[in-house]
């Protein structure tokens, strides 16, 4: 949260993937630091057989649907990771899960992320974009499927918690041929879809000009995204992109009408 208040931040959304573990320390951090925090979640969702993530803004943490959603997902990390480390054994690296245990310490979600720290710990990669390009993203020698909610799904459990459901980098790493112009038109449509993200960092400058020219047809939020991972992940420094006040302003708006939360300094 120093990071955000020494960036000039006045908003940030904490969106760990499938946990709502990090509000509270968030919140108390933004309070001292003077930053408003945005309570959210990323969940782990399957569209035609392609992991893609979903963002949840100002889900109520207490709802149950939702809760025991990430429950399922978080034991499909969980299960996935020994068969990961199998994977990578059986390719030549010498990792064991006890090592990536370790390198993730406390953290409530633990998958690829932590499995490239060790590899990078051990030599066998530079960094975690190494690390996912040639050992750990879909049809690599260390990728493993693990459970995800399906996506429609997800958005309607979103707006259940009170949320407003946003798509992640929906044309970033691939994604666009499963998160076709068809499908988020489909899920706007049929599903209340608030938003995407447009501004990020995995999107080209002609993506970014297609992505919000579709949002704007479609009615949809369009947001900046920094996907700032802490020192894990290069080229997503906090605030590298940002959002407009005016969305922003709406995605509150529309999670206050759901009866969601939002956390103010």
């Amino acid at each position: 949260m120093m990071a955000a208040a020494e960036a000039r931040l006045q908003v940030i959304a904490l969106t760990d993937h499938d946990t709502f573990d990090g509000l509270p320390e968030a919140i108390a951090a933004g309070q001292r630091f003077g930053v408003r925090v945005l309570p959210g979640v990323e969940v782990s969702c399957n569209q035609g057989g392609t992991e893609v993530h979903l963002l949840g803004y100002g889900c109520r943490v207490s709802d149950e649907a939702l809760g025991a959603e990430l429950e399922l997902i978080r034991k499909g990390r969980g299960g996935r990771l020994a068969r990961m480390v199998a994977a990578l054994r059986e390719a030549g690296l010498d990792i064991t899960v006890d090592e990536v245990l370790a390198r993730a310490g406390s953290a409530p979600s633990i998958g690829r992320p932590h499995v490239a720290d060790v590899m990078i710990a051990k030599g066998y990669v530079a960094d975690r974009d190494e690390a996912f390009r040639d050992w750990l993203d879909e049809g690599r020698p260390g990728f493993v499927r693990r459970y995800s909610c399906d996506l429609p799904r997800a958005v309607d459990l979103i707006h259940g918690a009170g949320g407003a459901a946003v798509l992640a980098h929906p044309w970033g790493r691939g994604a666009e041929s499963v998160l076709t112009t068809d499908v988020i038109t489909a899920l706007a449509r049929r599903h209340g879809l608030d938003g995407i993200e447009v501004d990020h960092q995995n999107h080209t400058a002609e993506q970014r000009s297609l992505l919000f020219d579709l949002g704007g047809r479609l009615g949809l939020i369009r947001t900046g995204s920094s996907d700032y991972h802490g020192t894990g992940k290069k080229d997503h420094a906090l605030g590298c992109n940002t959002t407009r006040e005016t969305a922003y302003r709406e995605l509150c708006i529309r999670i206050q009408i759901r009866g969601g939360e939002l956390y103010r300094v």
